[in-house]
């Protein structure tokens, strides 16, 4: 996807155009829901749909088309934190398995396990790092933004996630090594992400 469709497609989506939007979300999704993985886990389709609500609400008043992989990462951050605070207040109860087993598949489970299980390896991974390594490796790595982006949206200094960026990437390359590649075993079962404070 290129800078030149993304512009088109806002312009476009901005203008009531329904097949443009979903353009718009075909592309960014991927990237985004990878993002809210790392930050919020097994609840990140949850807040990917809040975060779409927002971006679909707000849309118009969005310009500066350069920048929307940037706006959109920052309306699914604060949506991921809003969510994290909600959980620490209002803990989640668990729901017997039983309940479970009348819920239909939707297509083959094993074939979408096989096709997910090395990106949430990896997304697990990137989770296990310290808060401010996983989000500058989330935004620069997952996402696809520059420092400079990353840093507005982190509230940091440009260097400052430069450098935990690299820090992340150095751990992550260490635990590769001492898991040996079986990530999906050890990792998949994660702790959501603290919220994030201003200036941490």
């Amino acid at each position: 996807m290129s800078e030149v469709d993304l512009s088109s497609w806002i312009v476009a989506a901005q203008s009531g155009d329904e097949e443009a939007f979903r353009s718009l979300y075909r592309a960014m999704q991927p990237g985004l829901l990878r993002y809210l993985r790392g930050l919020v886990g097994d609840d990140a389709e949850d807040v990917a749909s809040e975060a779409w609500l927002r971006i679909a609400r707000d849309l118009d008043n969005f310009s500066g088309n350069s920048g929307f992989r940037a706006w959109a990462a920052t309306v699914a951050r604060h949506c991921a934190m809003d969510h994290l605070r909600h959980l620490r207040l209002r803990p989640a109860v668990p729901t017997p398995v039983e309940h479970l087993c009348e819920i239909p598949a939707a297509g083959d489970a094993g074939e979408q396990a096989a096709e997910s299980m090395s990106t949430d390896a990896a997304i697990g991974l990137i989770a296990s790092l310290p808060r401010d390594q996983a989000e500058a490796v989330l935004l620069r790595v997952v996402v696809g933004l520059d420092a400079q982006t990353a840093a507005r949206i982190l509230g940091k200094r440009p260097g400052a996630v430069r450098m935990a960026a690299l820090r992340g990437l150095r751990r992550l390359a260490e635990r590769l090594d001492e898991v040996g590649g079986d990530t999906h075993m050890s990792l998949s079962r994660r702790e959501p992400m603290q919220p994030v404070r201003h200036g941490d």
